[in-house]
């Protein structure tokens, strides 16, 4: 897990908004704050390496969907809409193609 530690020493780490409110139905009462937005940015790029991770580790399909939230969330950080953030993926996949031919590229040594 990508956490910051923050000066007293806890651990803190950015969840999605409705966390607290999930924690609150369990009977505990979560303790949060808001991120400014520089600090925003750097817990996000700490959360797509998480989400990364946690996909990388075991493979399972459904945390594409949590690297995907990431992904618009750090996108939405940079005033890029999901619309815009496609069409963008599909210039880049028209100028330079996908991953669908499962190619591997041999470098020399």
């Amino acid at each position: 897990m990508h956490t910051v530690k923050e000066d007293g020493g806890r651990t803190e780490k950015l969840v999605r908004d409705r966390i607290p409110e999930i924690v609150r139905a369990t009977g505990r009462e979560p303790e949060t704050r808001v991120a400014g937005p520089e600090e925003h940015g750097a817990l996000l790029r700490a959360k797509l390496y998480e989400e990364a991770g946690e996909y990388a580790a075991g493979g399972d399909p459904a945390e594409l969907s949590d690297l995907l939230e990431v992904v618009h969330a750090l996108a939405a950080s940079h005033g890029i809409t999901p619309r815009e953030l496609e069409e963008q993926r599909s210039a880049k996949a028209a100028e330079r193609g996908g991953f669908s031919s499962h190619l591997v590229l041999r470098l020399p040594d």
